[in-house]
């Protein structure tokens, strides 16, 4: 008897392990400060999300850069895919957006996960947001180059490849290539569009963000993209 009581526990014990995200931890402040946010003043519904890592997160001039929009960033520096489809439920679905403009896969190649991974994430990502918002088009932006990246530009390039293709398959999905404006004449990143850190974009970086998407999230604001 005392055996078998001991494997039930053992069981739910497991059960529960499966349950837990055991990366919560790491954005539990974030994802507590866009609750708060919120409970303060909800956002307009059926507007343009901004959502993914840290390249949306410091995007402190979004309103500026699209004033015609009614913008929202959920953006949470360091986060992977996984983190924002696990998070979708809380800093997506209740706002449900009309167009989501999307950031997100450069800091899980780095941390070592496969392309293929990666681009499975996204996938589940589309998944999600469609079953749950069906008419809510998608832009994704393509993986950006870095000086402090460049090692991983092989991999950046194959991932955004695969986004490429699979957006076409969906007239609701598109995809943006940031990445050739990104670069000088010899194929490498602009220094003078990052930040000290050689990592994270400066007010001229993200006037090259803006210029891209502008005319997209006003095609997508209204409709289809294709």
């Amino acid at each position: 008897m005392l055996i078998f009581i001991l494997l039930i526990s053992f069981h739910t014990i497991i059960s529960a392990q499966k349950d837990v995200y055991l990366r919560a931890h790491l954005w539990e402040k974030e994802i507590t400060a866009f609750s708060d946010s919120d409970k303060k003043e909800f956002p307009k519904k059926k507007k343009i999300l901004f959502v993914g890592s840290s390249s949306i997160r410091g995007w402190r001039t979004l309103e500026k850069d699209f004033p015609e929009c009614y913008t929202i960033n959920r953006g949470f520096g360091g986060s992977h895919l996984e983190d924002v489809n696990f998070y979708a439920p809380q800093i997506i679905f209740p706002y449900k957006p009309k167009l989501i403009v999307l950031y997100a896969g450069e800091n899980d190649v780095v941390a070592g996960k496969s392309v293929q991974s990666v681009f499975d994430d996204l996938k589940n990502f589309f998944a999600s947001v469609h079953k749950k918002l069906p008419k809510t088009r998608i832009i994704v932006v393509s993986v950006k180059p870095s000086p402090a990246r460049r090692e991983f530009a092989p991999e950046f390039a194959a991932l955004n490849s695969l986004i490429e293709t699979e957006t076409k398959k969906d007239k609701r999905l598109l995809y943006i290539n940031v990445g050739s404006p990104m670069l000088d004449a010899r194929g490498e990143p602009k220094k003078e569009i990052f930040q000290a850190d050689r990592l994270h974009l400066n007010d001229e970086g993200y006037r090259i963000w803006r210029d891209a998407l502008a005319p997209q999230i006003r095609r997508g604001a209204k409709g289809n993209f294709r």
